[in-house]
């Protein structure tokens, strides 16, 4: 397994990486949370240690033993209609190597089909889906290494394409220093068949980075995840040809960073709270900014399972709803054993 993962490595690395942004790819979903504690804290998250099956889709590097034979289930009610859901299942038998499996879905809804004169002819849907195949491995006590690797298929009325793509990334945790770090690169690939059976297109490719640091005597957790590190300029309105852009050099590095932060008032219930610069900057309205790009939520821990809900706000007319459930079935057995 240490061969293949190897192998997995040089192989992605090979690859031509392209510095892209929103809108300039194809499979954007790739880019979707199936976490509600990352919806809350600012929509991502890549250095967050925590026990949490729906984590380590942000960084596969996540994934630990004590995620095994745990099951992950989230939804989200997503903008204009539009819904998407995950699900995973952890395992894994020796301590140093840990595997996980997962899909998502993007289910865009029904729509209504008319020909060239605008003469209604019937519906069709569209929706995409991304299978995970997650692999983690304890390098020591503080580093972990993970990949994983992504089918994708989308069905878009009647046009299919299919491709595969991988993250890779590595974590450093210090449980003395309350300390821990992330680094991954995602959305590493390419299309095995184009919508059309033309040129392909580029995957959503992204270096993202993230450090989460808790206070030693407060019940506070920040964390700070820097997105597109392969790219400086992140405006939506910016010239290809001109890497430089035309923002000032701080509205740049802010539009890089996602800021989250919990409050841990008892052991078993957290409350968040985030900030995605770019959302905010791009989805403001001329006249106001209102709360777009700002998220909240909050989640409880029981006994056999987490429970958590998280909404962010894209837009002064609109906002998603997440919602993540992680199962223990190990400890329902024991308890209905009882």
């Amino acid at each position: 397994m240490k061969r293949l993962f190897i192998i997995i490595c040089i192989l992605f690395a090979c690859l031509r990486l392209l510095a892209q942004t929103g809108g300039d790819n194809t499979y954007e979903f790739l880019n979707l949370t199936h976490s509600a504690f990352a919806a809350a804290t600012g929509g991502l998250t890549v250095s967050q240690s925590r026990n949490d099956l729906s984590l380590p889709y942000h960084n596969p590097a996540l994934l630990n033993s004590s995620m095994r034979n745990d099951i992950a289930l989230s939804y989200s009610r997503y903008l204009a209609g539009v819904n998407y859901g995950y699900a995973a299942y952890g395992f894994g038998h020796d301590s140093v190597n840990n595997y996980a499996v997962g899909i998502g879905y993007v289910n865009y809804g029904s729509f209504t089909e008319a020909d060239e004169a605008g003469n209604i002819t019937g519906t069709f849907t569209a929706a995409e889906y991304a299978f995970n195949l997650i692999y983690s491995r304890c390098l020591d006590s503080m580093f972990t290494v993970g990949v994983d690797v992504k089918p994708v298929l989308s069905h878009l009325e009647k046009y299919f394409s299919a491709g595969i793509c991988a993250d890779i990334g590595v974590t450093y945790i210090n449980k003395d220093a309350l300390l821990s770090a992330g680094l991954v690169i995602k959305n590493a690939g390419f299309q095995i068949k184009s919508y059309t059976g033309d040129h392909s297109e580029p995957l959503p490719f992204e270096i993202q980075a993230g450090v989460t640091k808790q206070l030693a005597h407060a019940p506070l957790r920040f964390t700070l995840t820097l997105r597109h590190l392969e790219k400086y300029d992140l405006t939506y309105d910016y010239n290809t040809d001109d890497e430089t852009g035309s923002n000032s050099v701080g509205e740049n590095i802010l539009r890089h960073m996602v800021l989250g932060v919990e409050l841990l008032p008892v052991k078993n219930f957290w409350a968040g709270a985030g900030l995605n610069y770019q959302r905010r900057s791009e989805l403001k309205t001329a006249t106001r900014a209102g709360s777009a790009g700002l998220s909240w939520g909050f989640g409880f821990n029981a006994r056999a399972f987490t429970l958590a809900f998280g909404r962010d706000r894209y837009h002064l007319a609109g906002a998603a709803n997440h919602f993540s459930l992680v199962l223990y079935p190990e400890m329902i057995l024991k308890n209905h054993r009882r």
